[in-house]
C-alpha cells in the first residue's frame, strides 16, 4: 500500500515520503484482530462478526474544495477525512480504517505535507481511525487527494437514503450555512481569515456519535449528510424514497460565525454545502430527542405525499423549493471553482 508512480520530483523522494506518511500514520487508529496496514500490497482489515462493510470514497480537489492561500495544510487533511468520515456517519456505521491517495505538485514543500497529514491523523485519533494505505503519484500543478474510508454496521441496520415514508419529520443535527458562509467571507477578504474563529468551516465534526445513536435505537428511517447544502441533499432523500417534502423556514437553524456569531444569510443555510451534519427523517410515533451526544437536534418539516418539495417561509406562504446546492458539473460548464 501507497505505493508510487513519480516520474519527478515530490517534496521528498517516493520512498522516503512513504516511510515518513507510515511513521505518522503507527499512531492512528488500531488495526483489527491482527491485520496489516501501510507495507504491503493491500491491507488485511477484519469486519467485525455479524456487521456488514461500509465503503465511500471522496475527492478533495485544490482550487474545488481549497485554497492554499485560504486554508492551513491542517485543516486541508482534516476536511479530507471529515468528508468520509461524514458519509459513514450517515449510514449509522462506525469507521475502521482510511486510505489515502495523494496526487502532490513537485513545487510543494514538505511543511505543508506534514502538515495535510498531521490534519487528517488528528480527526482520525479522535475516531480511532487507522490510515491503512493507499498511494501517491505527481501532479503537474496542484493538490488532488482521494480519501476511502472503510466502515461497519450490524447486518441490516445500515441507514438509508430510500427508507422515508409519508407522515415522518424531518431533522436536522447542529446548525446549517457555517462553512458556505465561512467561504463567502473567504472569498471577499484580502486577509486570511483565522481558522479559529471559524471551526466549522476549517475542522468540521462528523456527526458519528450522532448516527450511531439513531441507528442503535432505530429512530431515523432515512439519512443523509449535508455535503452539497439542504436543499439538494434533502431533494436526494425524497427521490431515493419516492416522497415529497415540506419544510419550514422558521424552523431551520440558521448558523452564526466568527467570534460575533453574526447568523449568516437563509439562502446559505438552505443551499451552501459542506456543514457534514445530518439529515434524517422519522417516523411519526418516534420520540426523538432535542440533543444527541451533545448536539442538537431541530424538527424543519414532514415528508409528505406526491414528489415536490416545498419550503413554507415565514408569512406561511408556500412555495416549491429548487435544488441550488453543490453539483460539480454544473459549476465546471459555468467555469466555476470555489
Amino acid at each position: 500500500m501507497l505505493s508510487c508512480y513519480i516520474d519527478f520530483a515530490l517534496p521528498l523522494h517516493e520512498k522516503t515520503l512513504i516511510a515518513r506518511i507510515r511513521g505518522q500514520a503507527r499512531r492512528s487508529g488500531v488495526l483489527l484482530d491482527g491485520g496489516t496496514g501501510i507495507g504491503d500490497d493491500c491491507a488485511v482489515i477484519k469486519i467485525p462478526r455479524g456487521h456488514e462493510a461500509l465503503v465511500t470514497t471522496d475527492f478533495s480537489l485544490e482550487n474545488i474544495h481549497f485554497r492554499r492561500a485560504w486554508h492551513p495544510p491542517e485543516s486541508v487533511g482534516h476536511r479530507c477525512l471529515a468528508r468520509g468520515l461524514s458519509d459513514i456517519a450517515a449510514m449509522g456505521g462506525e469507521p475502521l480504517a482510511a486510505f489515502l491517495s495523494l496526487a502532490l505538485p513537485p513545487d510543494l514543500s514538505q511543511r505543508w505535507v506534514d502538515g495535510f497529514i498531521n490534519g487528517l491523523l488528528n480527526l482520525a485519533d479522535k475516531f480511532k481511525v487507522r490510515l491503512a494505505g493507499g498511494d501517491t503519484a505527481a501532479s503537474p500543478g496542484s493538490v488532488l487527494a482521494d480519501i476511502v474510508v472503510l466502515g461497519s454496521v450490524p447486518k441490516g441496520t445500515a441507514i438509508l437514503r430510500s427508507g422515508a415514508q409519508p407522515g415522518d419529520g424531518i431533522y436536522v443535527t447542529g446548525e446549517l450555512g457555517a462553512s458556505a458562509g465561512t467561504l463567502s467571507l473567504l472569498s471577499r477578504r484580502k486577509t486570511k481569515l483565522r481558522p479559529s474563529d471559524f471551526p466549522r468551516h476549517f475542522y468540521p465534526v462528523p456527526r458519528i456519535e450522532a448516527g450511531r445513536f439513531l441507528r442503535e435505537r432505530k429512530l431515523a428511517s432515512a439519512m443523509i449528510d449535508i455535503s452539497d447544502g439542504l436543499s439538494t441533499d434533502l431533494r436526494h432523500i425524497c427521490d431515493e424514497s419516492g416522497v415529497g417534502a415540506e419544510v419550514e423556514q422558521e424552523e431551520i437553524p440558521v448558523a452564526g460565525i466568527g467570534r460575533s456569531a453574526r447568523k449568516v444569510d437563509f439562502g446559505i443555510a438552505l443551499h451552501g454545502g459542506e456543514d457534514y451534519e445530518l439529515l434524517f427523517t422519522a417516523a411519526p410515533g418516534k420520540r426523538v430527542p432535542s440533543q444527541v451526544a451533545g448536539v442538537k437536534i431541530t424538527r424543519i418539516g414532514r415528508i409528505m405525499r406526491g414528489r415536490k418539495v416545498f419550503l413554507r417561509e415565514r408569512d406561511g406562504m408556500k412555495r416549491e423549493l429548487p435544488a441550488r446546492g453543490w453539483e460539480h458539473f454544473k459549476l465546471a460548464r459555468m467555469g466555476a471553482g470555489l
